[in-house]
């Protein structure tokens, strides 16, 4: 499985995608991040809500996570969204520019 990762997100794994191993017969999304944290730790601080309400199963307000595109919070089931072999995950923080 593959992560693709973008802006501050991205510049602090020092790369733009990540491949991580999940085991199981049903991997989720949240299998999938913590698979993800364990190959770049200093990610967690980042993603992770610290000190906000335990809404979007822990994750940072700021941060959006996709599965094949798609916010897993506002069209699946959030972390416990299954993950299918060749589906693209992503971290995606507000980007602005001008």
């Amino acid at each position: 499985m593959q992560w693709k990762l973008f802006a501050d997100i991205a510049e602090r794994a020092g790369t733009d995608a990540v491949a991580v191993q999940v085991d199981g017969d049903d991997p989720t999304v949240g299998d999938a991040l913590d698979a993800l944290f364990e190959t770049e730790p200093t990610l967690r601080e980042r993603v992770l809500a610290d000190g906000e309400p335990a809404s979007r199963d822990g994750i940072a307000p700021d941060v959006n996570v996709l599965l094949d595109g798609a916010d897993v919070f506002t069209t699946a089931d959030g972390l416990a969204t299954e993950v299918e072999v060749g589906a693209e995950l992503a971290l995606f923080p507000p980007v602005s520019g001008g």
